[in-house]
């Protein structure tokens, strides 16, 4: 399924005509309708379980385990070809249907947004089996390790996910632990996150992409002034700036209509 997701995803990403909608389940399947953004979800009790440890011991018992540290570094976009993406501008919301364990949750540290239902469970549960979060886990305290902006402990929120290991509702997922954007019926998850897909297909996609680009950097780059830097001069905030979009966005609220946006520019 990996692979599957990975050559999707980089035809999505490479080709400014194909706005698709990606919906993948835990059985291997994918399905694609047409909108601008990425939505991801599972299907029956599942989101995502995470790696497959039956396997894992299998390799272990056959003596293949060794140091995988640079297959992890060369792998750059992650488990599931999501969980440290960073090559794509265009947004990917989680549609999270069930349990999100392990790598599961790695994947939804990095969507833009995470809808919920009401009975979703997530878990970095590695530190109970011998392993680790390394496929992007520590994004997690990457993201909450803003003690010097904001004057929280949020740090120590991810080190109770990721030391602990225990599992958590959604609630104390959006609530407490505040990495997740709404939690919803369990019937809702996938129609509330293809309304928010909605919305964001409503915006202009040159800044819409922009955006995503500054997200990105700034998950990336310590300093707000570096960030802004990298982002001033990123080829997605170049060509928003130059783009047909710009133009008419500003046009559209002079003449009070709404804005009829094309495609942007290959990159």
């Amino acid at each position: 399924m990996e692979g599957d997701i990975s050559k999707v995803l980089h035809w999505f990403d490479n080709e400014p005509s194909l706005w698709f909608v990606l919906t993948s389940s835990v059985h291997g399947d994918s399905h694609l309708s047409y909108t601008r953004v990425v939505v991801i979800t599972g299907e029956g009790r599942m989101f995502c379980a995470g790696a497959d440890l039956i396997a894992w011991n299998k390799r272990s018992e056959a003596g293949l385990l060794g140091d995988e540290g640079e297959s992890i570094i060369s792998d750059t976009d992650g488990f599931g070809s999501i969980s440290r993406r960073y090559s794509s501008s265009k947004p990917m919301i989680a549609a999270v249907n069930g349990g999100a364990y392990g790598g599961g949750m790695e994947l939804i540290m990095n969507c833009d947004l995470v809808i919920a239902g009401e009975n979703a469970k997530f878990a970095f549960p590695e530190v109970k089996r011998g392993v680790v979060a390394i496929q992007g886990g520590m994004r997690s305290y990457l993201l909450w390790n803003i003690d010097h902006l904001i004057g929280t402990t949020s740090n120590l929120l991810a080190s109770e996910l990721l030391l602990l290991g225990r599992t958590i509702t959604a609630t104390e997922a959006a609530i407490r632990f505040g990495f997740i954007n709404q939690v919803v019926p369990d019937d809702q998850v996938l129609q509330t996150a293809l309304h928010w897909a909605a919305d964001i297909n409503a915006n202009s996609p040159d800044a819409v992409q922009s955006t995503k680009r500054a997200l990105l950097l700034a998950n990336r780059i310590a300093s707000v002034e570096d960030v802004v830097v990298a982002h001033a001069r990123s080829k997605e905030t170049i060509r928003q700036q130059t783009s047909t979009n710009i133009k008419e966005g500003l046009k559209a609220f002079t003449e009070k209509r709404r804005p009829v946006w094309t495609n942007p520019a290959k990159l």
